[in-house]
């Protein structure tokens, strides 16, 4: 009876009222964020651009840090969970990671989500807290996702790897070699597909010159 009373409170109108009005208060918020920056975005900025009072703003967002932690949290969220996915039972390690790889890199290209990551950036020596939040919902859950899939390999006889965390992290890192930190210091537009697919090409064979078994 208790479950049932929960899952009636969690679908109720209230909640999906809730959840939409949230909803709106954060892409409010991210039209604000994105064009004035951090700093000079105000509560009355995100206010208005939500189309909400500042009063109901307050009821869900107790502050500006707490609304755009959220924001990037949300973000770095759903990109954990469209891009780090894995079939630990798929042992075709070069499909999977040319298929995740590409996916890496086209959401990082996302200017969108480039400008967070520039916010995040600026803030975060005076915000530790906001910058440790964001790495632990995205960049972190990438690399224990990914770790995960390839210890499932080495146990499968198809790599051998001494660390699984590190060699995801470079697998990662090798990734987006020249074509994140240009578009993170706005030197370069995001790169072409031809040129994703090059890149990740090239990480994917090193990876697996590393790290394949040998037969």
């Amino acid at each position: 009876m208790a479950e049932a009373a929960d899952l009636a409170r969690t679908t109720s109108p209230e909640a999906a009222d809730d959840r939409v009005k949230r909803r709106q208060i954060i892409d409010g918020a991210r039209r604000v964020f994105l064009s004035k920056g951090f700093d000079a975005a105000s509560m009355a900025d995100i206010a208005k651009a939500a189309g909400v009072s500042k009063g109901t703003l307050y009821v869900y967002f107790k502050d500006k840090d707490e609304l755009f932690a959220a924001i990037v949290r949300g973000e770095c969220a759903v990109h954990s969970q469209d891009v780090f996915e894995f079939d630990h039972s798929d042992h075709d390690v070069e499909a999977v990671l040319l298929r995740h790889g590409k996916a890496f890199v086209k959401a990082i290209a996302d200017p969108a989500r480039l400008s967070s990551f520039r916010t995040v950036i600026a803030v975060a020596e005076r915000m530790p807290d906001l910058g440790r939040k964001v790495y632990e919902s995205g960049p972190a859950v990438g690399i224990a996702k990914l770790a995960a899939y390839l210890k499932a390999q080495v146990d499968a006889g198809v790599l051998v790897i001494d660390d699984c965390e590190v060699a995801a992290a470079q697998f990662i890192e090798c990734c987006h070699a020249t074509l994140f930190k240009p578009m993170l210091f706005n030197f370069a537009p995001p790169p072409p597909r031809e040129r994703v697919d090059h890149v990740v090409g090239m990480a994917v064979r090193a990876f697996l010159a590393a790290y394949r078994a040998k037969t």
